[in-house]
């Protein structure tokens, strides 16, 4: 395995270990991710696609409320207790709905299903926050531009096994059965979070890097500290941080766009569930196929030849082309397109990218505020975005104005990506290391 990551990746001997730990354990977390995301779509669905707008307002809600709660853990324990925590907290959870699909099923009804979705949608975020903050704290600069790439494969052969296992397990073990699945998932992902501890209890320091690319030693023993609130009120002192959010709430918005353009298109297509499951499951395969893809041979290249800015503004270059797409051939063969350039793009290039973003930060910040920006801000740009295109949707202006809009917004986000990405390359050569664990807040951000 060693040999085949050396021949085709750019990871060395040495970082092997740590690397297919943490790629194993991003495939245990999408793969609950996506065995669950089929559930949550049929459950949020009974009420209609007008419905699902107001499940974005109360996400935002709960994930807001969330945040203090997730910073406060952060302060008081280790790192290692409250990313195991959070995995097991909600794996309890899932727990606590099996428990209720089994012994109350009569319970279950239109909002038990609502509280699901917005459940899931809380999870499905700080999931995946809490593990590329874990990322961005055992890996320096220079290897996050090799290796997160390679690291975000685990990632999607997770997000193909979730919908195999669904699809094969569903009628067997019933929609209950898959909670329980999922809940074993992020168990093993819990134990590979401990591997990637054991395999690298210190940024890992290649002979061929200088020294000064090289962070000090994680101390695994070592608090955070701080309020609860510092990561919202690090984001609005700090400029960098505050540029991050902007992108992300960008982010949000246009692949709200495209989420609830999908729905239309498909839902026009006729009213038969089967043909819409089909279709929906279509698309998931062509972006999954396309992510692997881009993944596997460009990802780790691209951050490393053409640099973070660069790498940064292509995923807005492909949302201009691609709504420029929808004006000449509004089709869903076009949407289609569109949607898997997107995916692909965002999770094989982009999310690898921004999360090196976070390399240069102080450690307070790589969890608490990346867990507010990764939240709250991401779901914020979910109901703008989706109130925005309800909006257009009932002017009557339909597509036209909702690609109006999205063209230059998208030009707007590649500029602030390229500004993202120098910024970093500038911190970088002036802090080679991240900040110390706890130095007041104020100091912290005024070091960005």
């Amino acid at each position: 395995m060693t040999a085949i990551l050396q021949r085709f990746t750019q990871v060395r001997r040495e970082e092997a270990a740590p690397v297919l730990a943490s790629a194993l354990s991003f495939f245990f977390i999408l793969t609950a991710l996506m065995v669950l995301r089929p559930a949550r779509e049929a459950l949020g669905m009974q009420r209609g696609i007008e419905a699902i707008r107001w499940l974005f307002v109360g996400t935002a809600v709960v994930t807001l409320a969330v945040n203090p709660v997730f910073g406060m853990l952060v302060s008081r324990t280790r790192r290692l207790v409250f990313i195991n925590a959070t995995y097991l907290f909600f794996a309890a959870s899932l727990l606590v709905f099996y428990a209720l699909l089994v012994m109350a099923p009569a319970a279950i009804g239109e909002t038990s299903g609502m509280v699901f979705f917005v459940w899931f949608s809380v999870f499905n975020l700080f999931a995946t926050m809490v593990f590329w903050g874990l990322m961005a704290d055992r890996f320096s600069l220079e290897q996050s531009k090799r290796l997160f790439g390679v690291i975000a494969v685990g990632g999607t052969l997770g997000a193909i096994a979730g919908p195999w296992l669904a699809s094969r397990l569903a009628e067997p073990l019933g929609t209950a059965g898959l909670l329980l699945v999922a809940a074993g998932s992020l168990g093993l992902a819990v134990l590979s979070v401990r591997a990637v501890a054991h395999l690298q209890p210190e940024h890992a320091r290649p002979a061929d890097v200088d020294d000064s690319e090289s962070p000090p030693a994680v101390d695994e023993r070592a608090v955070i500290g701080g309020s609860a609130w510092y990561g919202l009120k690090a984001v609005f002192r700090s400029p960098y941080l505050a540029g991050i959010a902007a992108y992300m709430l960008i982010l949000a918005v246009v692949a709200t766009f495209i989420y609830f353009t999908r729905l239309q298109m498909v839902a026009a297509l006729g009213e038969d569930l089967d043909m819409r499951t089909t279709v929906f499951a279509q698309i998931d395969l062509y972006t999954q196929i396309a992510t692997l893809v881009l993944q596997a041979l460009v990802a780790g290249k691209l951050m490393k030849h053409l640099g973070i800015p660069v790498t940064l503004a292509l995923l807005p270059v492909t949302v201009a082309l691609g709504f420029l797409g929808l004006a000449l051939v509004a089709s869903l063969a076009t949407l289609v397109v569109l949607q898997a350039a997107f995916n692909a793009v965002q999770r094989a290039i982009m999310r690898p990218a921004r999360e090196t973003l976070f390399t240069v930060v102080s450690r307070a910040d790589k969890y608490k505020s990346k867990a507010f920006i990764d939240t709250f801000v991401y779901r914020g740009g979910d109901v703008v975005g989706a109130q925005v295109e309800g909006v257009l949707g009932r002017l009557g202006t339909g597509l036209a104005a909702l690609i109006s809009v999205s063209v230059p917004l998208a030009l707007a986000w590649a500029v602030l990506g390229v500004w993202l990405g120098r910024r970093q390359e500038r911190l970088a050569e002036h802090h080679p290391a991240a900040a110390p664990a706890a130095p007041p807040a104020r100091a912290e951000v005024g070091a960005l």
